[in-house]
């Protein structure tokens, strides 16, 4: 299963990311069209700045979702065939349980309804709107095990550069 990876280092706190996710979740689709809608387009993915230092922070789709075990109607819950934490609009009271369950805080809230909002991973797209729109990839889409594959392959190139220098 491909998931969102972040890598700080690259991050410039540009909020490109943020900026797509809103629009991409936006009823227009459209960035100008959007400013004029009547609910206000929310981003689900977070670009920080904190103690000098840009990051990201988004949904990491846990495991065992706490924001899906608080919610008293059941409107989050875990999709097994993606393994994506979704949110079903209609069952959504605005309650904000999953809100403060969330150990991110990454759950956020339409201003006009109070209906949270959360990442779904652009399941409409082939890659997540944020990942896209990253201009330095500080945001891969990519399955775990291909990112480890290459966080070794680096590590042993790294390895590898360092003996022959002796």
């Amino acid at each position: 299963m491909k998931e969102v990876f972040v890598r700080q280092e690259r991050c410039l706190g540009c909020k490109s990311c943020e900026l797509a996710c809103a629009v991409a979740h936006s009823r227009s689709g459209s960035l100008f069209a959007s400013l004029g809608e009547s609910q206000t387009p929310r981003k689900r993915i977070y670009a920080d700045y904190w103690q000098g230092r840009n990051f990201i922070i988004n949904c990491r789709h846990c495991e065992e979702p706490l924001c899906a075990r608080v919610c008293p109607t059941h409107a989050l819950s875990k999709d097994l065939a993606s393994g994506k934490v979704m949110q079903a609009d209609e069952r959504c009271i605005g309650c904000g349980m999953c809100q403060l369950a969330c150990p991110f805080g990454v759950i956020s809230r339409y201003l006009e309804s109070k209906k949270t909002v959360k990442c779904d991973g652009c399941p409409d797209r082939e890659i997540p709107a944020c990942v896209g729109a990253c201009p330095t990839r500080a945001l891969l889409y990519v399955d775990s095990e291909a990112l480890m594959q290459g966080k070794r392959q680096a590590v042993a190139q790294q390895l590898l550069t360092q003996g022959s220098a002796v």
